[in-house]
């Protein structure tokens, strides 16, 4: 019994610390010097950056509020309970929607539907006048973005169960439900929903593929196998967005592998890497973006794993999750910075300071910039030439 409360009260601590207390440092270190963040260097800039617009969506950011793009609109929401979409192009409200509670992950959209997620496991859905159309109850916490399309909704809540649920009436339609490990990180997780298809990482180093209207799994592929002595040590979550190029797949995860998939042979390994990551990775037709649990950022080939460069000028800086445009990679930093390093070789090309809180949410490359929802409930759209 007293082990069984010492483990709880552990678990509860780690998800509320969250990444910041596993990124590249232990619990027990943070004033060794080795784990400073890296001074920012002057540099000759290679871009012009800028922001194209800024609009306030609420309060608050986290790594479980990830804004959605849907042709020329964006939706996005916020720990307070605010639902917004907005114009690309311009920035401009076009509707503003309350949950009426607190939230813990969103959003998911398609464009006629809108979801977001509470504390306690209720699935908000919005229609696309911002008028609430209907509420369901997931099993547990729901810390990672609903996904939407296809004519479900689907969440994956913090007891390891993958739901679905309908998009029209929120009635439950199926769950698959995996064995979870004691210990899990509370960091930057997300599913995809492609050609009928939902892929999620999980808790056990794993990538699931999920039919999405029968809840049938279709195929399931290690990233990762959990090692150690400890609880602490055995953690090795499939964290990020699972990245689909192709018929490649791509997962990796926090004390364990980047690994990549052909999943026109049946999910046969194409590579695999020993690596760490709190924050999970992007890719482009030819790399993988991935920075590790120090904030070192590498780019792999993506055909043959083979390392094309590191980058370690923003060590230490709690990375956020990386975004790629024609122009570079970008990522967010502790400071509010975003940088942009080249695709090519890794160098630095800019940097732009939206605020001095952390950006947390990973980052979204679009048509028109990237987005970036910052710490204080802000909405940006950075222009890079």
């Amino acid at each position: 019994m007293r082990i069984s409360i010492v483990y709880r009260i552990l678990r509860q601590t780690l998800l509320a610390l969250g990444v910041a207390a596993l990124a590249g440092c232990s619990l027990f270190s943070s004033s060794d010097p080795r784990f400073d963040p890296a001074p920012l260097t002057q540099y000759p800039a290679g871009i012009s950056i800028h922001k194209e617009w800024s609009t306030s969506i609420g309060s608050g950011s986290g790594v479980g509020f990830i804004p959605v793009v849907v042709g020329d609109s964006v939706y996005a929401a916020t720990p307070g309970g605010s639902v917004s979409k907005i114009d690309l192009g311009s920035g401009h409200d076009q509707w503003q929607a309350s949950a009426k509670m607190d939230l813990s992950a969103g959003v998911g959209s398609d464009g006629n539907i809108t979801a977001v997620a509470a504390p306690d496991g209720t699935v908000i859905a919005f229609n696309d006048q911002g008028h609430e159309a209907w509420r369901a109850k997931a099993t547990s916490e729901v810390n990672i973005p609903p996904t939407v399309g296809d004519g479900v909704v689907v969440v994956r809540s913090s007891d390891y169960r993958i739901q679905a649920f309908d998009e029209a009436t929120g009635n439950p339609l199926w769950n698959v439900q995996r064995p979870g490990p004691a210990l899990a990180l509370k960091t930057n997780m997300q599913m995809i929903l492609i050609q009928g298809m939902v892929i999620s990482g999980l808790p056990n180093g794993k990538l699931i593929v999920i039919n999405a209207h029968t809840g049938n799994v279709q195929w399931e592929g290690s990233v990762s196998v959990s090692q150690g002595a400890t609880d602490l040590e055995r953690i090795s979550d499939v964290v990020g967005e699972p990245q689909i190029q192709g018929s490649v797949l791509c997962g990796v995860a926090y004390q364990g592998h980047v690994a990549c998939f052909d999943i026109s042979q049946g999910g046969r390994p194409m590579w695999k890497k020993k690596f760490s990551s709190t924050t999970g990775m992007t890719t482009d037709a030819n790399q993988v973006y991935v920075s590790d649990q120090h904030d070192v950022v590498h780019a792999f080939d993506l055909a043959s794993g083979h390392e094309v460069w590191t980058q370690s000028a923003l060590r230490n800086r709690r990375l956020s999750s990386p975004a790629v445009v024609r122009q570079g990679v970008a990522v967010g930093d502790l400071n509010g910075y975003v940088h942009f390093l080249s695709r090519t070789d890794g160098h630095l090309l800019g940097r732009i300071q939206l605020g001095s809180d952390p950006i947390l949410s990973p980052l979204v490359a679009t048509s028109k910039g990237v987005l970036v929802q910052t710490g204080n409930g802000n909405l940006v759209l950075i222009g890079v030439n």
